[in-house]
């Protein structure tokens, strides 16, 4: 047990393992001239954006231009080619230029130019010139979309980028597709007008959300931490679960709870709470595998805790042209699942291992706590407020930036000097960087999926997939009582899972989200599934796959925290947060525990979050193997098959599952008294 006893991490310790698991944070360093220049720009970058959404009135294709513009010039220069970052393998002192390879200068010059070229362009010469570009649009096109694909690489990772050629691929073969999947084929001229000249492709939905929305989001979380609200949430939650059974534990769910509500960020969540709750939980007697899969567990819940929701709550937004407040009551029952199916196992384990609380010398005294820090969460209710009052998603997160600015002046606690804004100011473009990159690629996929109709086409294939797989799971002895239809949906919901799981072990969530509800969408479509539901089911699937092996990132970086066995974290991180993998089916089947889905009753919602709730508390109970007492193999798999009746909606499975799990529960506190009375 050497891992146990490992010791805790430095600050710099901490950001190696953020950047070693966290690619978007993988900045290399640059000389003292280049960098003052970097961090005016990114300053200059939060500037633009706060004025272009709370005061300016600038063109559409302009903003987005700009923002573009100021992404991938950064992007070349901020990160390297590989990440040792040798200058194209030659260490020259000639090749560099204050630590950056003089090549990277020019591609980011160049890129911006690539970006601008367009959205300088007069509005109406751009409308003639869609659907016959000229040579130099074309050209200024292919640079761009080269260049948004390398910085993809650079930033994200490979795997978008592969991704994005492949639909590339798949546009220009369309008449040597098989089956369904054939189609006329687009010329490079052709794919080139759909992605650079129109709102179709790279200048499209996801760049414009990246740029009017998220940019502000994340500047705002940014600002909200340098003024105390991190630690006012992290000191809340020691305050409400510190003192009992496994307290450290739940301090992990509630402060990543919390943190969850500004910033959508799994790894960075991960860090930033994991460097405090991880060693405790390992000093009151948690294993160090378990106490890195509850902080991952926990931290992955911020991309699905509103009002942040990572990206994904904006896309929604501009899909479904629903108000944002619509998107963050839908989320917020399926968040609070997540937490509970967490905290069950948690509070079980505890119990199974005999664990204490902290004691109450190592606790905050809640006045104190109050006293010194609420203040800072003034800007986040000012954000809630305007949200649900209506107001635009920009025009909350603008004051709310300037509510953390002036409170930021006036809190002596967190006093925020000027220096600390502008380092603020920096960081929080620097945060935007990689998603904005991801943003334009992933315009690249859905311009192709618009321009040659593959979400339906591949819609189509799932359903025919699931219909026939359904077909013949109908004509099984104990499977006949469902119909074709209704093997046919969980069938599709199924494989859209997997997919979703495996896309999202390599590329950002948003942009597995946005990838995939273009095929999703289509394919629920076509089984009755309402619009809101499909895209919350791909959602939640893409932030799974950040506890899910092998490539749980999360959990990986949770295990470089807690010194133990990253495969034994993830695979107990996966089992942590087996709630997020059953919510999404929940709501399938009972829409109304998202509360503003059509045919909403109060009734249905009560039976669906009551029936959830015991679900996966059973569950809970059949992983840990405890309830009151250890419990007998036999009793944790009629435990776990009970559990299914309670997550399957309706009153009267739930009902049956009662009646069946009485007998367990009868067992348990006959022998929880047994143990007591010897």
């Amino acid at each position: 047990m050497a891992a146990d006893n490992a010791p805790e991490l430095t600050p710099e310790q901490l950001a190696e393992i953020e950047r070693k698991f966290d690619p978007e944070t993988a900045f290399r360093p640059t000389g003292r001239m280049l960098g003052h220049f970097i961090a005016a720009v990114l300053v200059a970058m939060s500037i633009y954006h706060f004025y272009a959404s709370g005061f300016g009135l600038i063109r559409e294709l302009l903003h987005r231009g700009i923002h573009l513009s100021f992404v991938l010039g950064l992007v070349f220069l901020l990160f390297g080619l590989r990440k040792s970052d040798p200058a194209i393998g030659v260490p020259k002192a000639w090749y560099r230029f204050d630590g950056v390879p003089v090549i990277d200068i020019m591609l980011a010059v160049l890129a911006v130019g690539a970006a601008m070229y367009l959205p300088l362009l007069p509005p109406e010469i751009v409308s003639e010139r869609v659907g016959n570009p000229s040579q130099f649009d074309v050209f200024m096109g292919s640079a761009l979309l080269l260049l948004t694909l390398e910085a993809t690489r650079r930033s994200v990772g490979p795997t978008l980028p592969i991704i994005a050629i492949l639909f590339l691929v798949f546009a220009y073969f369309g008449p040597w597709m098989p089956g369904a999947l054939k189609h006329g084929g687009a010329s490079w001229l052709g794919i080139i007008n759909h992605l650079y000249m129109t709102n179709q492709g790279i200048y499209g939905i996801a760049i414009g959300v990246m740029a009017q929305y998220v940019f502000l989001f994340i500047l705002f979380g940014v600002l909200a931490t340098r003024i105390g609200l991190g630690q006012l949430f992290i000191d809340l939650a020691m305050v409400i679960a510190g003192r009992y059974s496994g307290g450290p534990a739940k301090v992990a769910i509630f402060s990543s709870a919390f943190m969850g509500t500004i910033s959508g960020s799994s790894i960075a969540n991960t860090v930033t709470t994991g460097a405090l709750t991880i060693p405790a939980m390992k000093r009151v007697g948690y294993p160090a595998h378990f106490a890195g899969a509850v902080e991952a567990t926990a931290s992955t819940g911020g991309q699905i805790t509103p009002p942040i929701l990572g990206a994904a709550a904006f896309i929604m937004v501009e899909y479904l042209e629903i108000p944002l407040r619509d998107v963050l009551a839908a989320a917020l029952f399926p968040a609070l699942l997540h937490y509970f199916g967490i905290f069950i196992m948690v509070h079980l384990e505890a119990k199974k291992l005999g664990l204490r609380g902290l004691r109450a010398e190592e606790l905050p005294k809640v006045g104190v706590v109050l006293k010194d820090h609420w203040l800072s969460i003034i800007p986040l209710a000012i954000l809630v407020y305007l949200i649900l009052s209506g107001k635009t998603p920009d025009y909350a997160a603008v004051y709310g930036i300037i509510a953390c600015v002036v409170v930021g002046f006036l809190n002596p606690r967190h006093r925020l000097t000027l220096l600390d804004l502008w380092n603020a100011l920096a960081s929080g473009a620097k945060n935007t960087l990689a998603v904005g990159a991801a943003a334009a690629t992933v315009g690249v996929v859905v311009g192709v999926v618009t321009l040659t109709g593959v979400g339906f086409r591949l819609g189509y294939v799932v359903v025919q997939t699931a219909t026939d797989i359904g077909g013949f799971l109908s004509t099984l002895p104990l499977l006949s009582y469902f119909t074709v239809t209704q093997w046919a949906l969980f069938v599709s919901l199924i494989l859209i899972a997997i997919s979703c799981i495996i896309m999202g072990a390599g590329i950002p969530t948003t942009a597995t989200y946005i990838i995939l509800v273009a095929v999703a969408a289509p394919a629920l479509a076509q089984l009755q599934v309402e619009p809101l539901v499909s895209h919350f089911f791909v959602f939640y699937y893409g932030v799974l796959a950040d506890i899910t092996p092998p490539v749980a990132l999360a959990a990986y970086a949770a295990a470089g925290i807690a010194g133990s066995n990253p495969f034994k974290t993830g695979n107990t991180a996966f089992r942590l947060g087996i709630a997020k993998a059953l919510v999404p089916f929940v709501f399938v089947y009972s829409p109304a525990l998202l509360l503003v889905a059509d045919g909403f009753t109060w009734w249905l919602f009560t039976i669906t979050l009551s029936g959830a709730m015991l679900g996966i508390a059973s569950l809970g109970v059949a992983f840990s193997g405890f309830l009151f007492a250890p419990l007998a193999n036999w009793e944790r798999w009629w435990v776990a098959l009970v559990s299914f009746l309670f997550i399957a909606p309706g009153l009267l499975t739930m009902v049956i599952g009662l009646i069946l799990m009485a007998p367990i529960v009868i067992r348990q506190v006959l022998a929880r008294r047994h143990a007591h009375a010897a």
